[in-house]
């Protein structure tokens, strides 16, 4: 069964910037921006057979379809993760 959500979507979507209550985030100070590392998940080339239809609708989207199909990806193997903790 498919959990639903109890966020009102529509009435955040509508907020903007100076009406979004963050008193409960701390700022980040400068010693946090001093020992900040960007780390960047390594890409692998790998072959994939993929459906002609599906590969042509990714493509369809335009630039950066591969991009696309790993965030998918990486969303079902998350969902996946979660599902069996």
């Amino acid at each position: 069964m498919a959990k639903t959500s109890k966020t009102d979507w529509e009435r955040l979507a509508k907020l903007n910037d100076p009406n979004i209550d963050t008193s409960d985030i701390p700022e980040l100070g400068e010693d946090f921006f001093r020992h900040a590392e960007l780390r960047v998940p390594t890409k692998q080339a790998v072959t994939i057979r993929l459906d002609s239809d599906v590969l042509e609708w990714f493509k369809g989207q335009g630039a950066g379809y591969q991009t696309r199909i790993n965030q998918l990806l990486r969303q079902y193997m998350q969902a996946q993760q979660k599902h069996r903790q």
